[in-house]
């Protein structure tokens, strides 16, 4: 489901609005840098620097309407921490606050408690970095879940062949995992604990951006969406 363009309009529009205080303005109205400054104030206990890029790519897919990102929330995993801390930050961009502070568990093949390899494969097991957009929302065999859509082309944009999708699972347990060192993992998805599970889908399904952080250099300079000029010409399209 993508935002009304109207919406969508609004929030660009917002980015360069001067006429509200700064203490007035949604997040989404702001500068990137300003954006992650934001984050960081709510969430204290993420990596600033992983909140800035976030909050930039937020800006520059905000310019890019085909992408159907929606301005008002914005879901964030660093896998670049071990999967027995908590890593996935959800935020109410328009009021600014901080919704969830979770734990995620990654693919099988992506590494025991921390997450060091990643794929675009069908069959790979492994999870996959990158901006994703949380669509829509269904029941399957791993109970309520919210499809996602990649949006970085090499990286993520199989998510959905591969039925990459957020779902709540049994084997996401912190107690647990502080007995074995590590949560348990998934198939490639990043699963969340069950007691979350619905409240966190339902506050990211609809189009919100869901950032998936690894200090991958490859990913880092080729991604449109962290790139400076917004992928150059594909964002004038």
């Amino acid at each position: 489901m993508k935002p009304p363009r109207s919406r969508w309009l609004a929030a660009v529009g917002l980015f360069t609005a001067c006429s509200l205080p700064a203490s007035a303005q949604p997040p989404a109205a702001v500068s990137g840098r300003d954006l992650g400054a934001i984050l960081a104030r709510v969430a204290p206990n993420a990596d600033r620097k992983v909140l800035q890029l976030a909050a930039s790519a937020m800006r520059c897919a905000l310019r890019r309407p085909e992408l159907g990102v929606a301005p008002d929330r914005l879901g964030v995993i660093d896998y670049s921490r071990p999967s027995t801390q908590q890593r996935l930050w959800v935020f109410d961009l328009r009021r600014q606050r901080l919704l969830f502070e979770e734990w995620v568990a990654h693919g099988r093949n992506s590494g025991a408690d921390r997450t060091e390899h990643f794929s675009n494969r069908e069959g790979s097991f492994m999870s996959s970095i990158g901006a994703f957009t949380a669509q829509e929302t269904y029941v399957g065999g791993n109970g309520y879940s919210l499809r996602l859509d990649g949006l970085e082309p090499g990286f993520n944009d199989h998510a959905r062949e591969r039925a990459i999708v957020i779902h709540g699972a049994p084997y996401v347990n912190p107690s647990a995992a502080r007995l074995q060192g590590r949560l348990g993992r998934s198939l490639g998805c990043p699963a969340v604990r069950l007691t979350v599970a619905k409240p966190l889908i339902d506050a990211l399904s609809g189009g919100t951006m869901v950032f998936a952080y690894y200090p991958d250099q490859d990913w880092l300079k080729r991604s449109q969406l962290l790139d400076a000029d917004c992928g150059g010409s594909l964002a004038k399209r």
